[in-house]
């Protein structure tokens, strides 16, 4: 169950003009960790244009867009992200198959040299915080700079909203998914 929860008749009149905003925008509704970001409406507003921007105004192709994303939800087990960004790599050509390796946490050999390169690259970054010079080369003659370094923002931003969904339970229990374990602390002792 939600940690926090969007109570619209306690809301304060920056809230609401952060939610309208979001609303009105490409989402066409309220993003998930926005509920938890309301509580500084400032944050919740640049947070979401953030997001909207990293979704949908750079040089990558959608797809690639998703797969960094499910990447990343499933570094975090991210149930409420992974659920969502599911349908939307599905929807934007992302094969079954792949999907399910990435859940599974095993490596996928990519057919496509772009989503290989996203795949690496996002691993890559999650895992060992860098990217060695071999990766950065291919990174660059994959995607360009521009590319390169959108992807990395997408990476960080989706660190932050799993982080978010995860501390906050956003979207549990209706979307656990069920490939990802169980979304309790995964194993992770309470101090």
């Amino acid at each position: 169950m939600a940690r926090i929860i969007l109570d619209e008749q306690a809301m304060t009149d920056e809230q609401r003009a952060a939610c309208a905003e979001a609303i009105s925008g490409r989402r066409g509704k309220i993003p998930s960790p926005m509920i938890a970001w309301l509580r500084n409406p400032e944050l919740a507003r640049r947070g979401q244009q953030l997001g909207e921007v990293l979704r949908f105004q750079t040089s990558l192709e959608p797809d690639l867009v998703e797969l960094a994303i499910l990447v990343t939800a499933r570094h975090w087990t991210a149930h409420q992200v992974w659920t969502s960004h599911k349908r939307y790599a599905l929807q934007y050509g992302i094969d079954e198959w792949l999907i399910e390796t990435i859940a599974s946490g095993m490596a996928p050999i990519c057919s496509k040299p772009r989503h290989q390169i996203v795949y690496d690259v996002s691993k890559a970054l999650l895992e060992q915080r860098r990217l060695s010079d071999a990766l950065y080369g291919r990174a660059i003659a994959e995607l360009g700079e521009p590319g390169l370094v959108e992807l990395v923002a997408i990476i960080g931003y989706y660190c932050l909203v799993a982080m978010t969904a995860n501390a906050f339970e956003l979207g549990l229990p209706d979307n656990k998914a069920a490939e990802l374990g169980d979304p309790k602390f995964m194993g992770v002792a309470d101090p």
